[in-house]
């Protein structure tokens, strides 16, 4: 049975902001969604649940094959989490040990979150999924490029709604100064982008855009008249006891009471605990244990059931992409033989993490791998421990 982890959509990465800090020029490494696929195991014969200490020692050994500061896992089967590790250091150069209940920077896998948040919101009729951005914002007609007058909250969740991957210089330098409030940043980016051509015309193409979650984000806000930050926390992370979600680096300033991120210089690794500017927190700004993350996995697993979140269609819908697209609202969707049919995943990134998680509904599975540094080593390493989980659980 051949395991494939990587996707052909490698679409996790959030913009960063160059140094020296003088030099604004965005960055956004995304990954076309017609890429190639790497088979990363082949495994035969009849597999088994690995012992705990199978697992710690599979871990180790990848973390230090790709050289990275932590490593660690979660797996959900049946609806339980039924086995977790975590390996590695929280700070290069520290010895304090990384966790299992540590909480990790999981990038934009915040999509699918600020997603599921808005499909609550129309279930609730406050919004319809054929909601434009002048139904919200009615004053910004005649002020914003009119090809975005009706552009769709369901267009912009599947990323077909034309905003840039990469945002303006100038909108994306007013970010980084963070004036105001998050929601009035937020107002402010969204209506700098918004006023610029679309990178194409929207419905015609899909184009990975922190953007358009940022214009999302704005629309929920207007509506209900509560900050993105307090309404999916209200909404989405309260209800399914997701008690460490929080927003930007993790932990305390300075001190090493959780994982900090890194980037990987050529002579060294330099931790860092800094994050994207929280005018694009809706597409990439949460932090949360790798449990916590589980927790959100099992929810969409049981699309099938009737729960007091989401309905079994909403769920549905948020899982089916357009007709010639991998990406859904907030997931994308390829097919693996493991899965049984349709595997939903994301992975993020803020540059500094790298996050991803991978479910199987058919066979009501999903892994959760992260690590506290970002780049081919960090996707390398995060793939090959997803491939090793899926065989121990799932192979046959």
């Amino acid at each position: 049975m051949n395991i494939q982890t990587s996707t052909n959509a490698r679409i996790h990465h959030l913009h960063r902001r160059p140094h020296p800090v003088s030099e604004w020029s965005c960055r956004q490494r995304v990954y076309s969604l017609l890429g190639s696929i790497l088979t990363l195991f082949a495994i035969t014969g009849n597999a088994a649940p690995a012992t705990p200490e199978d697992v710690s020692k599979e871990l180790e050994a990848l973390r230090q094959k790709h050289d990275l500061p932590a490593l660690a896992v979660v797996v959900v089967k049946d609806g339980q989490i039924c086995h977790r590790a975590a390996t590695g250091v929280r700070k290069f150069g520290d010895p304090t040990p990384v966790t299992t209940n540590d909480v990790f920077h999981i990038g934009s896998c915040t999509k699918s979150m600020t997603a599921t948040l808005a499909a609550k919101l129309i279930e609730e009729g406050k919004l319809r999924w054929e909601t434009t951005i002048t139904d919200v914002f009615p004053a910004l007609k005649g002020i914003i490029d009119p090809q975005y007058d009706n552009v769709t909250v369901e267009q912009l969740l599947q990323h077909r709604g034309g905003l840039p991957g990469t945002p303006p210089p100038a909108a994306w330098k007013r970010a980084w100064e963070q004036t105001g409030t998050p929601t009035e940043q937020r107002l402010e980016f969204v209506k700098a982008v918004l006023r610029q051509s679309p990178e194409a015309p929207p419905g015609t193409e899909t184009i990975y855009s922190n953007q358009g979650y940022s214009v999302v984000g704005a629309m929920l806000e207007k509506l209900t008249g509560t900050p993105w930050e307090k309404l999916i926390t209200e909404r989405l992370f309260k209800p399914l006891h997701m008690d460490t979600a929080g927003f930007g680096p993790p932990g305390t300033r300075g001190a090493i009471d959780a994982p900090w991120g890194h980037t990987r210089t050529p002579r060294s690794i330099r931790p860092s605990q800094e994050d994207n500017p929280p005018a694009i927190a809706p597409g990439g700004r949460v932090h949360c244990s790798l449990d916590d993350l589980a927790r959100f996995t099992i929810f969409h697993l049981q699309r099938g059931q009737t729960n007091s979140l989401l309905q079994p269609a909403t769920l549905a819908k948020l899982h089916t992409p357009p007709e010639g697209s991998d990406y859904a609202c907030g997931w994308v969707v390829v097919q693996r033989g493991w899965a049984g049919g349709s595997a939903i995943m994301h992975n993020g990134s803020n540059t500094m993490w790298y996050v991803v998680m991978w479910l199987a509904p058919e066979k009501n599975f999903s892994v959760i791998v992260g690590t506290n540094i970002a780049g081919p080593g960090a996707e390398k390493g995060c793939d090959e421990v997803a491939s090793k989980m899926i065989g121990h659980w799932l192979g046959k």
